[in-house]
């Protein structure tokens, strides 16, 4: 962390689990700066992002029982989705990610005595038995199943109701990324698929996922949701599509690229 952070450094300060953000009559929600409250927070629990153009940024582990000032309000992470620009929730969901591991990784895992920071890095270091715990990352894939101009979208038992998308799941110890594709479409939907291609990756912070997305092609099987995460799975034509999740989600940006492909030819 910098020695001085000055009054413009944006503080992504989080309190069970929710963002304090500004919250000025009808204006949208804005990430506040260090001198727009006191920080009543435990030591070591402000953590250097790093600098968003010239402005330093941290996150910051509030206290259980601090209370938002006059003119800001506390707000769970998905309510900023449409309305603050990309760079900052990329942060906001980094800051989460880095406060849930320092709340999660205050002592040993191996021999329960309190961790410390180690110098130079992001991690944690036992100082009785040397244990060292980086921030932890959950790879997950996400492949949107292809049958000619039609999408395989299914409705996980978690979603509104109406809402569709991709499947998804962890990675297992000792699987590839390819190897779990197959898996999890098997075992969720009942089909085989081939052709598995790469299309990009985005930062998950629920709490700590990285989703991995692909396609594929459809080879066989009739789809048979498993009841068990699965409710309800279809192909749906791509010109008819049911409620997609949303636009920042890298779900919605794989199904919308898709389609844009099937209709282009290629």
């Amino acid at each position: 962390m910098p020695t001085t952070l000055g009054t413009t450094t944006l503080a992504f300060a989080y309190r069970d689990g929710k963002i304090l953000v500004t919250s000025a009559g009808d204006e949208a929600p804005s990430i506040p700066t260090l001198h727009m409250f006191s920080v009543a927070a435990a030591p070591g629990s402000a953590h250097f992002l790093g600098t968003l153009g010239s402005t330093a940024c941290v996150a910051v582990n509030l206290a259980d029982d601090f209370q938002e000032p006059a003119g800001m309000c506390f707000t769970g992470l998905r309510t900023l989705f449409l309305t603050l620009p990309e760079p900052l929730l990329a942060l906001a969901g980094r800051a989460y990610q880095v406060v849930e591991w320092d709340r999660t990784h205050r002592f040993c895992g191996r021999c329960g005595t309190p961790t410390r920071d180690k110098a130079g890095e992001r991690a944690k270091e036992c100082p009785a038995c040397g244990q060292t715990a980086y921030p932890r990352i959950s790879p997950a894939m996400m492949v949107l199943v292809t049958r000619g101009h039609e999408l395989l979208l299914a409705r996980a038992n978690r979603f509104p109701t109406a809402m569709y998308s991709a499947l998804a799941g962890f990675v297992e110890p000792g699987e590839t990324i390819e190897d779990c594709i197959r898996r999890e479409v098997r075992e969720e939907v009942g089909v085989e698929v081939n052709a598995i291609t790469y299309f990009a990756s985005q930062s998950w912070a629920f709490p700590h996922s990285l989703m991995i997305a692909y396609t594929a092609q459809y080879v066989s099987g009739e789809l048979t949701p498993d009841g068990t995460e699965i409710a309800d799975v279809q192909w749906f034509p791509i010109d008819a599509l049911p409620q997609l999740p949303s636009p920042v989600s890298i779900a919605r940006h794989l199904i919308e690229a898709t389609v844009a492909r099937l209709r282009s030819g290629r």
